[in-house]
């Protein structure tokens, strides 16, 4: 059976609850105005076939690649465990992954993308697999940091289940470190969160990194 999950029990007007942006279109026209202004400053020519729109596909390639703030109303339904009170019910994971995800850095506006494994033991709901990559991919189609959609994910996913624990980990490459600054050729950023029996029990995030393929 299904339960349909009450938006005014949880934080929905900045997790998950739909709401569309509206941006008119006088209001596009004047942003791709600024951008052609700075792509053609740092020397982009904008008087060819291949280059005239580039202003205005830019501007639409960010609209959509921060899609995550509106939210996402599929993942307002959750299930009755399968568990049924059995003795191992703290124990049994349920892991989903790699789940790939892009997002856009709050601090260049570059991109960073990566692979996400998201974890939980079960209390008296689960969720739709699918709903774990939605959820990824929620928190990460905005303009964010790593450490940041980790931590939505998990507090989200503790919200929503109320869940005997919950684990994330993320690795992913971050374009600011590889285009500009110190221009690492393979870095590799990898963050942890643990909530509930994972942060309790090392055997069970020995598990669980186990799934994710981490040496540790």
């Amino acid at each position: 059976m299904s339960l349909r999950l009450d938006p005014d029990d949880l934080d929905f007007r900045t997790a998950v609850a739909w709401r569309r942006r509206h941006v008119p279109e006088d209001q596009l026209r004047k942003f791709e105005g600024y951008v052609a202004e700075i792509f053609s400053a740092f020397g982009l020519d904008l008087n060819t076939a291949g280059t005239e729109d580039t202003p205005q596909r830019f501007i639409r390639a960010m609209f959509d690649a921060t899609e995550g703030y509106e939210g996402d109303p599929k993942l307002l339904t959750a299930f009755e465990t399968e568990c049924r009170g059995e003795p191992d019910c703290r124990l049994s994971q349920v892991v989903e992954g790699p789940i790939p995800f892009f997002a856009l850095c709050e601090h260049h506006a570059l991109p960073f993308h990566g692979r996400a494994y998201v974890g939980y033991i079960a209390h008296e709901h689960i969720i739709g697999l699918s709903k774990l990559t939605r959820l990824v991919r929620l928190f990460a189609k905005r303009f964010t940091v790593q450490e940041r959609i980790g931590q939505q994910i998990i507090d989200t996913l503790e919200a929503m289940l109320q869940p005997h624990g919950v684990a994330v980990y993320l690795d992913a490459h971050h374009l600011c470190t590889q285009m500009r600054g110190v221009r690492e050729t393979q870095p590799l950023t990898r963050t942890t969160f643990w909530r509930g029996a994972y942060a309790n029990d090392p055997e069970l995030r020995s598990e669980f990194l186990a799934i994710c393929g981490v040496r540790h």
